[in-house]
Formats: structure tokens, C-alpha cells, sequence
């Protein structure tokens, strides 16, 4: 007979993935879903668990070093990240019953662990239900690290962010980081129109879809399972990707006929959007550092129905070696970054990065920059985007790239391309955009338009 496990033990075991192996959390958690054979609702569970647990690392661990003894460290690693999976259950987690959560662990030590153990965890938990009243934190922080403890994120993320967009749009920001993402699609406009799909999607009881006020070929799947998992994707109907990285590609414009470069491609989301916008006429050469990932490039052309894509193992920094000079009518680079955008997604982010990381990140992105720069026609058009709200990666990189080079300049015409939704809510300057987290409750982007004079 097959053991059944929990969603609390799917949940432990993933954590226990993150922190010792430095696994991604999305990839592990969509591997352990996927072989678990749990019904959706305990699916959702054990995602709100581990997300929750790795977002709220900090507070978790403030509140878990003053109840145990010794601290966190002190104890086994399946033990600490135990403790810290009730604790947010109890702090966080309205639905469920403290009586049950403790419960719970209470049993999940017992079987992993010995009487020891149990007692330490339920001693723990109930230490916390008691003196809870001195973990309070106040909406008013005094000090940088209250603030950092009240928002869940490191303190010099809190203090950049300030520094970049103010207070105010910085707790609205970091505060949206903790709600759970979105299920996007890109509908495939070579097979049908985004009206179609959301009709034949709402027909077939797989969850409601509602088109995006940020997109105009995105589609919100609620209260669904996962789309991969479905005809409409088997069949290249969609391609599952965040709404704001949809925008990418529509920015750039290209039109059917022209030669684009895709400069760091795979998996290939926005190389399969260009496709689509261009009808699947022309070509795009798509780049990437790496073999195996352009098979994903590959499988996703395949599965769309696209054919005018080839791909092309190369590094970015040296793409000039293998074309020349106004080799292409337009080009994206859609940089390696922060990743700071993206935390609603991928919370180990927060605790992995560090500040002073991201000045390597700056000198490669303006090294990506000084390569394709020469290999866009006079009159062509460069799109250059990351998924980071920092300012040094994005607004800051495109503006010193212009007056490097004063033969670029930044698009006026940009704007023609954005839904009305994004111009009210979106910080948007002439040629370039910034998306926050909680300006659509999508990924944090940056978009510039480049225009080469000609």
C-alpha cells in the first residue's frame, strides 16, 4: 500500500531542499507537486507553506530565536525549518486552527524525530500562542530593522527601495510580494484571437479566464490548476508567462518580414511572442549561453506552430563575432538582472541576493549593451529590459548608454504601445516603463525603447 504524505510534509521536505541544497524554490515545489499525488486543495496548501515559510524568513526566525534557547541554529535542519513552517502558520494564517497547526507539527516531529523533539516543537509553538503579544510589531516602525522585521524583506532591499521610489511606494511594493502570483497565458494569435480563447477556456470548467488590463494577448486564469497540464497548451493554444513580461515583446513591434535578435532567449517566451506579432514571417535568430536551454527554445517553437526561429549557442558579449554591422532591423535584450521583480515568484531570492551583487550585474548588462548596439540597422529599434525595480540596472543603464552613444536615442513613440491601464498606474517616461509589483499584482519589469538614428 503507498504511504501517503501531507502537504505539511511535502511543504518541510521542499524547504529542506531550498536551504540545504540551494534548490529553487518554484522548481522544487512544481517537482514535488507534480509527484505527490495531492488533491488541489492540499496542493495550494503546501505552496502557501513554502512560499510563505521562505518569504517571511526573517520574522520567522526573530520570533523562533527567542522562544528556543540556543536559537534556530541549534537545531537539526528539519527541525528549524519545522519550527519555522507552524510558526507562520500560526502568525499568518488565519484559516487554519492554531489547535490543529500545532497539532501537526506536533505529529511530523514524532515521526521524524524522537519524544525529544515532539516535546521541543509543541513547547515551542505553545510558547509562542502564550507571549505572542510580545512579538507584535508596529505599522508605524521606528527603525530601519522594525521596518525590514514588519515587511519581511532584508534591510538593505527596504532602504534601496526607498531610496529609488519613496516609503510609500515601497511598502505598497514589498508588501504585494507576499501575495500569490498570478496564472497567466499568452494566448497564440497565429491559431486564434484572445476573445476565441476565453470563451472556448470559460467552456470547459478549468477555471474562470479574464483578459488582462496589462497585456493585450494576456489571459488570467482563476481559481485553475496549472495550464501546462491542459489541452489549450498541448495543443499551442498559449504559452504560460507573467503578464508584465508579455509587454516585452509588444514594445519591441516587430513586423512580419524583418530580421530580430533575441539575445539571451531561452526558455524562449518572448522569442515565441516576436514570432507570433510577426505572423511567423521573417526570422529571429535566438541566442544563448547555454546548449540545453535552447532546446527549450526549441520545444516551445514546436509546440506553437512557429518555424521562422534559429537558434544559435552564443555569448551575448560575443554575438559580434558572428554577424556584422546592421545585420538586424531590430534586437531585444532582455538582460540577466537582480531578478528583484520577480520575489513573488521566487521568495529565496530576497535572502540570496546581496547589494553589492548587483554592481557585476550592471557591468555585464552595459557589456550586452556595447556588443548588439552595432548590429542594429540605421532606423532599427533596440528593446532593452529586465525583471528588477533597480534603478542602477535599468533607467540608469539605458540613459548612460545613450550618451555613449548619441547615434540612440529613447523612443518618444513607446507610449503608442501601452494600454491606457498601464499609463495610469505604471511609471512611464518617455522611452522606457517601470513596473512594480503592486502596480497590476504581476512581475516587477523594466522596458526601454531604443531607436537608432538613421
Amino acid at each position: 500500500m503507498k504511504k501517503t504524505v501531507s502537504a505539511r510534509d511535502i511543504a518541510l521536505d521542499v524547504l529542506l531542499q531550498v536551504e540545504q541544497h540551494q534548490a529553487y524554490s518554484n522548481l522544487a515545489l512544481n517537482q514535488a507537486l507534480h509527484q505527490s499525488g495531492l488533491e488541489d486543495r492540499d496542493k495550494r496548501l503546501a505552496t502557501e507553506l513554502i512560499y510563505g515559510t521562505i518569504g517571511r524568513l526573517n520574522t520567522l526566525d526573530w520570533i523562533g530565536n527567542r522562544l528556543v534557547k540556543k536559537g534556530l541554529r541549534s537545531l537539526e535542519p528539519w527541525v528549524r525549518q519545522l519550527v519555522r513552517m507552524s510558526l507562520y502558520q500560526l502568525r499568518y494564517l488565519d484559516k487554519i486552527p492554531e489547535r490543529a497547526a500545532v497539532h501537526e507539527a506536533v505529529q511530523i516531529a514524532k515521526r521524524r524525530g524522537h519524544q525529544g523533539i515532539s516535546s521541543l516543537v509543541n513547547g515551542v509553538l505553545r510558547s509562542y500562542l502564550r507571549r505572542r503579544g510580545e512579538f507584535q510589531l508596529s505599522a508605524q516602525p521606528a527603525s530601519l530593522k522594525e521596518k525590514a522585521l514588519l515587511l519581511s524583506h532584508p534591510e538593505w532591499m527596504v532602504k534601496r527601495m526607498e531610496q529609488a521610489y519613496g516609503p510609500e511606494e515601497t511598502e505598497r511594493a514589498l508588501q504585494s510580494n507576499h501575495l500569490p502570483p498570478k496564472v497567466s497565458v499568452r494566448v497564440n494569435t497565429l491559431k486564434l484571437d484572445r476573445a476565441a480563447f476565453t470563451e472556448q477556456w470559460n467552456q470547459t470548467g478549468l477555471g474562470e479566464a479574464i483578459v488582462s488590463p496589462l497585456a493585450p494577448d494576456g489571459v488570467i486564469i482563476e481559481r485553475g490548476g496549472n495550464p501546462a497540464y491542459t489541452s489549450f497548451f498541448r495543443e499551442g493554444l498559449c504559452t504560460i508567462q507573467d503578464e508584465s513580461s508579455m509587454l516585452v515583446s509588444r514594445i519591441l513591434n516587430p513586423q512580419p518580414g524583418m530580421r530580430v535578435l533575441d539575445v539571451c532567449a531561452a526558455p524562449g517566451g518572448k522569442t515565441t511572442h516576436l514570432a507570433e506579432l510577426m505572423q511567423n514571417r521573417g526570422s529571429i535568430v535566438a541566442c544563448d549561453i547555454h546548449e540545453h536551454k535552447l532546446e527549450l527554445i526549441r520545444a516551445n517553437a514546436e509546440r506553437l506552430g512557429i518555424t521562422i526561429i534559429a537558434e544559435r549557442q552564443a555569448d551575448g558579449r560575443q554575438v559580434g563575432a558572428y554577424w556584422p554591422a546592421d545585420s538586424f532591423d531590430a534586437i531585444l535584450l532582455d538582460a540577466p538582472c537582480s531578478g528583484l521583480g520577480v520575489i513573488r515568484r521566487k521568495p529565496d531570492i530576497k535572502w540570496s541576493k546581496e547589494a553589492r551583487a548587483i554592481d557585476s550585474l550592471v557591468q555585464l548588462q552595459r557589456e550586452l549593451l556595447e556588443e548588439v548596439a552595432p548590429l542594429l540597422k540605421p532606423g532599427g529599434v533596440l528593446v532593452y529590459s529586465t525583471c528588477t525595480w533597480e534603478p542602477r540596472e535599468n533607467k540608469e543603464q539605458v540613459l548612460a548608454f545613450t550618451e555613449r552613444h548619441p547615434e540612440f536615442e529613447l523612443d518618444p513613440e513607446m507610449g503608442k504601445s501601452l494600454t491606457p491601464e498601464v499609463k495610469e498606474r505604471a511609471i512611464v517616461e518617455e522611452g522606457w516603463l517601470q513596473l512594480l509589483p503592486h502596480h497590476f499584482g504581476s512581475d516587477g519589469f523594466f522596458m526601454s525603447r531604443l531607436k537608432k538614428k538613421g
